[in-house]
């Protein structure tokens, strides 16, 4: 199921002659119209002949000379291929790949360009076993993987490794491998003196032998000098843009930009405003979304009628979930278009405006009935390697997360953090002391946050002041496994107690999110593959997330605004993200190491700074 070189040989030694009609076809479907996504036209009152899984031929009714097996009517629809995800984390949907394949293929998605640096941090030898695993089982979802440049996300940050050569036998054991993982850690491309510098230029040139894709994340890279270093670098995309004048510089200097939803209408709306006629240098992109966002929302179709409702003609935003992401991608041979040797992929439309889908195909079978999935779900009994990936090695106490003061100190400072802390310097408070250990402070909306290293078995713990986010609540703790990009355990809380119960919990089960409120274990959502997906159905994943979105609402949650638009009031699932260490992040808290031994550091330069002095 997986694509090889000679694989493709035999298969498409058996195409030609289905095409020519010297072998009959396993099956003949007639549509309405087809999309043909390279001229943007389209072919009225079609058929199109599959043979093993692929597209054989393609043309008006009538005109095939072959046999079939099977014909099948469908001259009620449209049709426009497969749809694919140019970026996406999967594992962001904390469903393993062949869950995923049951929720987004009924909503059109049939192929994924995983990027896979958030597994790649937990089990970065199984890259490639992981995400082939669903296919090669069955399932009808095409995903592939680009191994994660941010492994570790910085120099300083230790734990899972890939370099140069990890990529270079990555990209030669699959043809499914289309490149290399989004590029994060800009200053250490950019500068010669930081430690992670030749391990990601060797990443990068591994890629570049191999004629293969890099990947970008150009996060808070605005200024005309660094939008040039950047597209010169090789780094070939970015899906980091917030404003229509910032996509349409990085367009106009090369990038392949990947627009998100978040920031869709703006984007499409400014580009138009600007003259953009040639989009091929544009996709839309989902990036992180959960399944129960996309049991709500949708998956890519969702992000087609979003960039359909800000100005874009239904062709063209077809376009940039198929031919545009395909051809980024250097896929043409196998997706993003409806031709002869392509997978036999198509999504028919009751309504192309709307764009309403009635049934998706794949693999020349049909796979779903409005967003009802139709086949078995392959059942994988995932090994040791992605099931065992939580070690702290011991029971945390209390005393794990205490902060403790300087001897004969009442008030000591404290270097504060807040979600999205992206100014080059922290804040600083004064903080009391009780018993010689610093206190939080509630009045000011002060907590502790703290990360739990979950690989190497040693149970260290890094603790630091944050303001406005975490539990007001007495004895009040929320932690999980999922914490980007590094993925070690985050905890926010009230008490240290209450911390390293929420951390227990979590271990027991295998990761997950904890919530434990006023002492007591209330909500559990289980990631027991990596500590970042679970082995179900979405809408399991999605019930036990309602629970714990329920039992959060009794909390009573601190909250300051911020200038950063996505933090908000209420349960601070976001703080899964609060932990990135990529631009435009400066000082952020890491597992401990032994270059910042308490986890304060700026991760642009390395400078470590206590957590009080």
């Amino acid at each position: 199921m997986n694509i090889s070189a000679r694989g493709e040989s035999a298969i498409r030694k058996d195409l030609i002659q289905v095409a020519l009609g010297r072998a009959p076809a396993d099956r003949l479907v007639r549509v309405g119209r087809i999309l043909d996504t390279g001229s943007r036209t389209w072919i009225d009152d079609a058929e199109i002949a599959f043979c093993k899984g692929r597209v054989a031929f393609l043309g008006a009714r009538g005109s095939f000379t072959g046999s079939a097996q099977e014909t099948v009517d469908r001259s009620a629809f449209s049709a426009v291929p497969g749809l694919g995800e140019v970026h996406k984390h999967i594992e962001s949907s904390h469903i393993t790949p062949e869950w995923e394949a049951a929720l987004v293929l009924p909503r059109g998605n049939t192929w994924t360009c995983e990027a896979s640096h958030e597994f790649s941090n937990v089990a970065p030898r199984h890259t490639l076993d992981f995400w082939l695993a669903a296919r090669k089982a069955g399932s009808p979802l095409k995903i592939f993987p680009l191994p994660g440049s941010a492994v570790p996300p910085t120099a300083w940050e230790h734990g899972a490794h890939l370099d140069g050569a990890d990529q270079s036998r990555f990209l030669q054991d699959s043809l499914m491998t289309a490149g290399l993982d989004e590029v994060m850690d800009w200053p250490a491309v950019r500068d010669a003196d930081n430690p992670a510098h030749e391990r990601l230029w060797s990443m990068i040139e591994a890629t570049f032998a191999a004629r293969a894709v890099v990947e970008g994340h150009a996060a808070g890279i605005r200024d005309l000098p660094g939008i040039n270093a950047f597209a010169a670098s090789g780094i070939a995309s970015d899906h980091e843009a917030w404003t229509a004048q910032e996509a349409w510089e990085k367009l106009r200097h090369g990038l392949f930009i990947e627009i998100r939803v978040h920031t869709m209408p703006e984007i499409i709306a400014g580009l138009l405003e600007r003259g953009l006629e040639d989009w091929s240098q544009v996709a839309v992109t989902t990036d992180d979304r959960s399944a129960s966002d996309t049991l709500k929302l949708g998956a890519t179709d969702h992000n087609i009628r979003v960039a359909i409702k800000a100005g874009l003609s239904p062709e063209i935003a077809v376009q940039l979930a198929t031919i545009n992401p395909a051809r980024h991608m250097r896929l043409t041979p196998w997706v993003g278009s409806l031709a002869p040797g392509r997978f036999a992929d198509l999504v028919l439309l009751s309504d192309m405006d709307r764009f309403d889908i009635a049934e998706v195909w794949a693999d020349g079978n049909q796979v779903s009935e409005g967003t009802r999935y139709l086949p078995q779900v392959p059942k994988i009994d995932w090994p040791d390697w992605a099931t065992k990936t939580i070690h702290i090695g011991r029971e945390l106490s209390a005393a794990d997360f205490a902060i403790a003061a300087e001897p004969g100190r009442d008030t000591m400072q404290a270097a504060i953090l807040r979600p999205f802390h992206w100014t080059d310097d922290f804040l600083t408070m004064e903080l009391p002391v009780t018993e010689g250990l610093v206190q939080r402070d509630a009045d000011r909306n002060i907590t502790k946050f703290s990360i739990v290293d979950r690989y190497s078995g040693k149970g260290a713990v890094s603790k630091m002041f944050w303001i406005g986010c975490g539990p007001r609540d007495p004895d009040t703790a929320l932690a999980c496994s999922m914490g980007h990009d590094k993925h070690n355990i985050w905890c926010v809380g009230s008490s240290d107690a209450a911390m390293a119960q929420c951390v227990n919990a979590l271990a027991k089960m295998g990761g997950g999110w904890v919530l434990v409120h006023r002492g007591v274990v209330v909500a559990r959502v289980r990631y027991e593959i990596a500590g970042l997906m679970t082995c179900r159905p979405a809408e399991a994943n999605d019930a036990e997330m309602q629970a714990l979105y329920a039992a959060a609402d009794k909390v009573d949650w601190m909250y300051e605004p911020s200038f950063h638009p996505r933090w908000q009031p209420g349960f601070p699932e976001r703080l899964a993200v609060a932990t990135l260490t990529c631009s435009p992040w400066r000082w952020n808290l890491v597992a401990p190491s032994d270059h910042a031994p308490q986890g304060l550091v700026h991760v642009a330069t390395g400078e470590t700074h206590p957590v009080v002095f």
